[in-house]
């Protein structure tokens, strides 16, 4: 295990609190690792993609009892289209399968579904089941699951500079008035808090354009699993290493 891993560092020992003290409310998951692990076993790697849908419906299923109220998941960079087409194509496929397939479970759990990402680039057939799917759950008041589909933090950001930028050059802004705040606003991730943990896969320890912005005094903890064998139990006891770390913000500890 390389240094700063999750159990190598005394601050990243399991925190004493009770349950439900001192954890993360905002949890987002660079779900990485599922092609390794299929290879590992001699297997395709849209076999390991397939595991991988599978413990998403785990983790979403743990999330609220581990006192988890928004979770994020890195389902699909705008990176990934440099993978093999066959690869692409049979994500997209298991995306449309898993959102038809769990939508209703999904409602039956009260859970808030939302996408982030360039939609354009998607075909439209997934795009309406997205836009389907958010519709059919947006009242709910449950979890909220934010899906990030072919997003690139980035991209985000040139984004809503453009949006913000367009508004001051039709004279509906004035760029004065712009700060940090309103800028967030213009992000996809609006309304959305921002992450108090952010947890990748695979033994991986890199960020790979994910939430760029929203990250900027985020938690991060690196975990040698890969996703398909990020089971509930080693979700929580991440979460519980997160009660151990000391959050100041850039402020110094009193």
């Amino acid at each position: 295990m390389a240094p700063g891993r999750l159990g190598e560092t005394e601050m990243l020992k399991p925190s004493t609190a009770g349950a439900g003290e001192n954890l993360p409310a905002h949890v987002a998951i660079i779900m990485d690792g599922n092609g390794r692990w299929a290879q590992r076993r001699g297997l395709p790697r849209l076999a390991g993609h397939r595991k991988g849908a599978e413990m998403v419906r785990e983790i979403v299923e743990a999330a609220p009892d581990a006192g988890v109220s928004c979770l994020t998941l890195y389902a699909f960079s705008t990176e990934n289209w440099r993978r093999a087409t066959e690869e692409v194509l049979g994500l997209m496929s298991l995306f449309r399968v898993f959102i038809r397939r769990e939508g209703r479970e999904l409602q039956r759990r009260n859970v808030c579904v939302r996408f982030i990402g360039d939609r354009a680039a998607l075909d439209c057939d997934l795009a309406t089941l997205m836009t389907h799917l958010e519709a059919m759950t947006e009242a709910n008041t449950g979890l909220r699951l934010t899906v990030a589909l072919n997003y690139g933090g980035r991209g985000e950001i040139v984004a809503a500079v453009r949006r913000l930028a367009a508004d001051a050059a039709a004279g509906r802004r004035d760029p004065a008035t712009i700060d940090e705040e309103t800028f967030s606003a213009a992000l996809w991730t609006d309304g959305l808090p921002d992450p108090d943990l952010v947890i990748r896969t695979s033994g991986e320890m890199r960020v790979s354009n994910f939430l760029t912005w929203q990250t900027a005094y985020s938690e991060f903890a690196f975990v040698d699993e890969c996703w398909p064998d990020f089971t509930p139990e080693v979700f929580v006891r991440t979460l519980g290493m997160y009660g151990a770390r000391e959050r100041r913000f850039g402020a110094v500890a009193g």
